[in-house]
């Protein structure tokens, strides 16, 4: 006897992938349990459809949905107050820090806050002012401040 998949059986793996969703959000195992859905309602519309058909149904929604959804956010992006908020060095371009150790050949150490950062800018003294101009991964580029 052959196993028969009805459409609660994609119901069901959609809100598995709900529940992936959940624990790992990226928002295509969203666009996958769709998906899923979607091939369940038609298989309740279209008892006789075959498996293979149901799974090429639903590679080919999953595919176009995450598709389209990558498109609209690249022209419609997520707007937020904090676009800065994960990332560490680029809040600190534009502010002033005391030097504790002094920047040789174009290279570096500051504190910020609780961490230490490599900076690189022209030979400084400590005790001088510099402010942070840009931020190229985990260096601070800095400039004397006046």
């Amino acid at each position: 006897m052959a196993f028969e998949v009805v459409f609660w059986h994609w119901w069901a793996l959609g809100v598995f992938l709900l529940i992936v969703e959940l624990l790992a959000p990226g928002i295509f195992f969203l666009w996958m349990a769709e998906s899923a859905f979607v091939v369940g309602v038609v298989k309740l519309i279209v008892p006789a459809l075959a498996w293979e058909y149901q799974l090429i149904l639903f590679s080919v929604l999953s595919v176009v949905s995450i598709a389209v959804f990558r498109l609209f956010l690249k022209r419609h992006p997520i707007e937020t107050d904090q676009p800065l908020l994960n990332q560490r060095a680029a809040q600190y371009v534009g502010r002033l820090f005391t030097l504790e150790h002094p920047i040789v050949n174009g290279q570096g150490r500051i504190r910020v806050d609780d961490s230490i950062w490599k900076v690189q800018g022209e030979d400084c003294e400590p005790g001088s002012k510099i402010r942070v101009v840009a931020a190229d991964g985990v260096i601070l580029k800095v400039e004397k401040a006046e």
